[in-house]
């Protein structure tokens, strides 16, 4: 598990990046379906186009269904938004999609690849339901679309 440096703020200023199961190993699993960039790489985007907008991100990478519910738990009543690719955790992670549920923030979900062109299994996505969007199939390209669609939906609904 690793975590981004965040001090918290008023809420309305911070998007929580949430990245699930084996994403850590970005850039050098699958790359011909994931690409060559690594987590570190899209969280520096991720953070860079966030910044432009005036906007912090928070960054947490775990293994472990237990500690994404834990920080979408915490981000409630601190955070604008939150981001997330639930990794394989996106076709039964029941227990992310209730607390995604609980959560009164922008969701935006994201995929590198598109799970709809992929193996049936992956054709479901129990995140979809509770989230406010999803962006799927633009690579990295995925993580600065779904934070400029997390500040365009924050200015319209007038969250900052």
């Amino acid at each position: 598990m690793s975590t981004s440096p965040g001090t918290g703020g008023i809420v309305g200023t911070i998007v929580l990046l949430l990245s699930g199961p084996n994403l850590n190993l970005l850039g050098t699993r699958e790359p011909e379906v994931y690409g060559s960039a690594t987590l570190d790489d899209h969280v520096a985007t991720a953070t860079s186009v966030a910044a432009a907008h005036g906007l912090t991100v928070e960054h947490l990478q775990s293994n472990h269904e237990g500690d994404l519910v834990d920080a979408v738990h915490g981000a409630r009543g601190r955070c604008a938004a939150i981001v997330i690719n639930p990794g394989a955790l996106t076709h039964y992670g029941w227990s992310l999609h209730d607390a995604l549920a609980a959560y009164d923030g922008v969701v935006v979900e994201v995929h590198l690849s598109n799970p709809m062109t992929r193996e049936p299994w992956r054709h479901t996505s129990v995140v979809a339901p509770v989230a406010t969007g999803t962006v799927a199939g633009f690579g990295g390209d995925g993580y600065r679309l779904a934070i400029e669609a997390v500040a365009a939906r924050l200015a319209v609904e007038d969250l900052r």
